[in-house]
């Protein structure tokens, strides 16, 4: 049986190690930017969405009509996990990459340009839908070819959820660098944050597009995509195909993400909206201490990948899942202390139990596809969960407060997402440290 990559024979120990750096660097940082303008977006959601956008309505009224905006980014995910995951397949990683970075980065600059309520009425929140639905067909494209470009680089398949790890690195990235956008863009605007100092961070996105075009254009594209190219074994209808063959791992990576995606929306996009109107926090405070909990989340994030290697995929994903249902109780008892210096704390260390899941995900979840099919089963099995739980999480996290008054019901909600992803995680296959090119070829043939 040949093997799938002749090329990665071709190139010597230090070229190959060279080309691996470059893929996994491009790979963080161009998923750095294209998170950096999805998590602007959230951000901004929380703090002034519903009163430029939505200024008839109460405060809380505004806060759901707000992230039903907000959930059509996560509707779009899918779809462009579906468009980008089909010409990832056939014409390459790397081309595919560059479209979605493009394609981000304009429609975060116009979101900086629309007008709001009192200039053009409901047109202005319209608008607003219309350009988060492209934010999220280029999200749903970029995380697949990302992790591919890091993980079909790796030379052995010991390394794979470490590997890995590294573009998951562009969520805590560019939360990191939104959050920090808007701390001094209200720091810069002062009281005018609210009518104008908002934009800046979403015009100066154009500026780290730039950046990430430049990376991506000088890399090389996976010799895993090279070799199937050379062999004539690329789908010609990947999308029809991959859900024929592999639905039963696209349904399970979907589930196995409801309280990962749950629980990370509830955690960086909810707390915006929770913090300033319940707790009576500053926007600046949360802000701050969603900063920290980036920064932790980058010396998790790989740590976690790397566990993974060494114990299972699986065992790390299972304890991340019930350390997140758990931590979902402590999370919002401490909240509702309102003593600032806990609040801080639990939102700085909020991601840890989170990470448990995204460190090792990426692998977990690629690794369940064959190299031909693999951009568009790994991107539609992690993006349908934006559906599933990502998207609606902020919204039924505002609509059990309203009804309940309480975090409480929030995180017996997140409890609820783990039992599903629990199930869900114990059918998926574990194939940590496995060969997958034989898997390949034997797809290849059928």
């Amino acid at each position: 049986m040949p093997h799938l990559s002749p090329k990665l024979t071709q190139l010597s120990g230090q070229e190959h190690r060279s080309q691996l750096r470059r893929a996994v660097i491009a790979a963080t940082i161009g998923t750095a930017i294209e998170w950096y303008d999805f998590f602007l977006y959230s951000s901004v959601t929380g703090l002034v969405f519903a009163r430029l956008f939505f200024p008839q309505s109460s405060p809380l009224t505004g806060a759901l009509q707000a992230f039903t905006v907000y959930l059509f980014g996560f509707v779009a995910r899918p779809i462009g996990a579906a468009i980008f995951g089909h010409f990832g397949d056939r014409i390459g990683r790397k081309s595919t990459l560059i479209l979605t970075l493009a394609l981000m980065g304009m429609a975060t600059f116009l979101v900086g340009l629309v007008p709001t309520y009192a200039s053009i009425g409901v047109w202005g929140a319209v608008i607003l839908t219309i350009l988060r639905f492209i934010q999220g067909l280029g999200v749903g494209g970029e995380w697949g070819g990302s992790v591919l470009l890091a993980m079909e680089w790796a030379r052995t398949n010991k390394h794979r959820g470490f590997v890995t790890s590294w573009p998951q690195l562009g969520v805590p990235l560019g939360m990191l660098l939104a959050n920090l956008a808007v701390l001094l863009s209200s720091r810069v605007s002062g009281d005018g944050f609210l009518q104008w100092g908002w934009r800046i961070p979403f015009l100066l996105s154009i500026s780290l597009i730039g950046v990430g075009l430049y990376i991506r254009l000088g890399i090389q594209e996976t010799p895993t995509f090279q070799a199937l190219t050379a062999q004539g074994a690329t789908s010609s209808r990947p999308v029809p195909e991959v859900i024929h063959r592999h639905w039963r791992e696209i349904l399970l990576s979907a589930l196995a993400r409801t309280v990962q995606q749950a629980s990370f929306y509830v955690l960086t996009a909810f707390i915006f909206s929770y913090g300033t109107t319940v707790l009576g926090s500053s926007r600046d405070f949360l802000l701050v201490a969603m900063m920290a909990a980036s920064v932790l989340s980058c010396i998790t994030n790989p740590l976690f990948g790397f566990l993974s290697d060494r114990v299972g995929r699986k065992r790390v994903y299972t304890l991340g899942i019930w350390a997140t249902a758990l931590f979902a109780f402590v999370y919002f008892a401490i909240l509702d202390t309102r003593i600032p210096a806990l609040i801080f704390l639990a939102i700085a260390v909020s991601l840890v139990p989170h990470d448990m899941m995204y460190g090792p995900q990426a692998a977990l979840i690629a690794e369940s596809f064959p190299a031909r099919l693999r951009y568009s089963g790994a991107s539609l099995g992690y993006h349908l969960a934006s559906i599933i739980s990502g998207g609606p999480a902020p919204l039924i996290a505002t609509a059990l407060f309203a009804r309940y008054r309480s975090g409480h019901a929030i995180a017996i909600y997140l409890a609820a997402c783990a039992v599903i992803s629990a199930i869900a995680t114990r059918y998926l296959t574990d194939h940590t440290n496995e060969e997958l090119d034989d898997r390949d070829v034997v797809s290849k043939a059928r």
